[in-house]
């Protein structure tokens, strides 16, 4: 079977990516939200630090201050317990919050507001294990393991770096406390964790221009797809061609119908004809009621002998108006003059005055 994603030469139309995200089909790198987590949750972390430190400290001072005090038992217990969760909230709500935030951001930076259950519907293909294993060692599943041991290579790289530019100061922690020990060590975990969301939010970065790429890749569609999606999306060529025809059929018939309505006829006098009603107190120019060539310039000479409508063939005039003009316009003011003496003529023979 020959492999169709050759074909698919065509970029995806507005409709296929509207389309594909309804379905929850976006681009998407998780190395932006892992950066950003990660990064949200280490400055946290240092903002709050004191605030958990005093907290937990009075929190073991309470318990071990009044451990002989304290009576167990299937009553006694529960408070104790329900304390102890609602300290540990208080502890790490706000890391927990500041992630959450942060996670949420991160998602409607890359794709915007989306809400959809598509991903949550069972779908077969999920659990087929055919599927499973292709996807285990498609391309795909390769370029994420390099990604992977790439990312893991370049985080340990820098914390080799920040642990070995404090090479000296480890012999001076055996003369020192351990408050001051722990304190060292948060430092030095604070620079990894900071040094490591930067890096990390670099390959983010370039992981989401990958994704972006592939996304679009994928989406590219086959020429016959286009050809499908403009039929559906502007109908059947067939179908616009008919409404077109009805269209033109009903404008004609609207045209001929106000011939009669015309003052004159301007004719070539068998290629063209244009038929003009002018109003003194209700139309600044001459207008066009009707115009054809040949066939339809010999229906409108035969309605306007049926009404009564003069002819005036004047072939240099009838070609003016007749390229010059649409139905419903007035007519150009270089022809004023030449339509003025031809309505003139009509109203002297029909005895009356032209304003």
């Amino acid at each position: 079977m020959a492999d169709q994603s050759s074909d698919k030469t065509e970029q995806p139309t507005p409709k296929r990516l509207e389309d594909a995200r309804k379905k929850g089909n976006v681009a998407k790198s998780m190395e932006i939200n892992s950066a950003f987590i990660l990064l949200s949750g280490t400055l946290t972390l240092f903002f709050i630090s004191g605030y958990m430190f005093q907290n937990f400290s009075l929190f073991i001072k309470h318990v071990f201050g009044n451990l002989m005090s304290y009576q167990f038992g299937m009553d006694s217990v529960r408070p104790y317990a329900v304390s102890l969760i609602w300290i540990s909230i208080k502890l790490i709500a706000p890391l927990l919050l500041a992630i959450m935030v942060i996670g949420i951001l991160a998602n409607i930076g890359q794709v915007g507001f989306l809400f959809t259950l598509e991903p949550v519907i069972p779908n077969p293909e999920k659990i087929n294990p055919i599927k499973g294993f292709q996807r285990i060692f498609s391309m795909r599943s390769l370029e994420e393991l390099i990604k992977g041991i790439l990312k893991i290579a370049i985080i340990s790289y820098v914390m080799y770096l920040v642990i070995k530019g404090h090479y000296d100061d480890y012999f001076l922690l055996m003369d020192q406390g351990t408050g001051q020990i722990i304190s060292f060590m948060m430092k030095l975990i604070f620079q990894m964790a900071i040094k490591a969301s930067l890096i990390l939010l670099i390959l983010a970065a370039a992981d989401f221009a990958f994704q972006k790429w592939n996304y679009l890749k994928d989406m590219r569609m086959t020429k016959q797809e286009v050809k499908e999606e403009l039929k559906e999306y502007e109908g059947d060529p067939q179908v616009r061609g008919r409404i077109r025809s009805l269209q033109r059929e009903m404008s004609r018939k609207r045209m001929m119908a106000d011939v009669p309505k015309a003052d004159v006829v301007i004719t070539n006098p068998t290629h063209y004809a244009v038929a003009l009603k002018y109003e003194p107190d209700g139309m600044e120019a001459p207008r066009v009621l009707a115009k054809g060539s040949r066939k339809l310039a010999l229906k409108i000479k035969e309605i306007a002998r049926e009404s009564g409508v003069p002819i005036v063939e004047d072939p240099p005039l009838a070609r003016a108006l007749f390229k010059s003009t649409e139905v419903g316009m007035e007519i150009p003011v270089d022809l004023f003059q030449s339509v003025a003496e031809v309505l003139a003529y009509i109203y002297r023979l029909k005895g009356k005055q032209l304003a």
